[in-house]
């Protein structure tokens, strides 16, 4: 996406014209809509004058992927309640058949023992609660994970 696609995305996320952009920014509407088709660029200045008003860090600004905000901002609304209801393993294997097809090649509790070990581990050692643990334990993998990648 481009900066100005980002730009304009980020407006209409705050639900802001491009008068209203323009009066806040001291600019005129032309200047904005240049920016918003790529016809021109904003100037660092204004750059993060927009990063401000539209809620955003200069770095979210330039790389805005409305995608990825929105998955976030559904995953920060989402009460741990409704989340315990959400079956994950279904959820996901839509997109990941194997998270359906393992169980019935893997031996479960094989794994399962080793990872309660590292789970327990990281209670006793750092003094985690149960779900601390959990989630330390899976953004460890996701840094194997990245590691593998590359």
């Amino acid at each position: 996406m481009s900066l100005g696609n980002h730009l304009f995305e980020a407006r209409k996320k705050r639900g802001l014209s491009q008068e209203e952009v323009a009066g806040k920014l001291g600019v005129s509407r032309q200047t904005i809509s240049k920016w918003e088709t790529d016809e021109t660029l904003p100037d660092i200045q204004q750059s993060k004058r927009l990063a401000v008003l539209y809620g955003l860090s200069l770095d979210e600004l330039v790389e805005f992927d409305l995608d990825v905000k929105e998955i976030e901002e559904a995953i920060a609304r989402t009460s741990e309640k409704v989340s315990d209801k959400i079956d994950w393993t279904k959820a996901w294997s839509k997109k990941y058949p194997i998270l359906v097809q393992y169980q019935k090649e893997v031996e479960i509790d094989f794994y399962a023992s080793r990872l309660d070990e590292l789970l327990r581990d990281l209670e006793k050692r750092f003094g985690y609660g149960e779900l601390n643990s959990f989630l330390v334990l899976k953004d460890i993998l996701a840094t194997v994970w990245k590691r593998r990648k590359k």
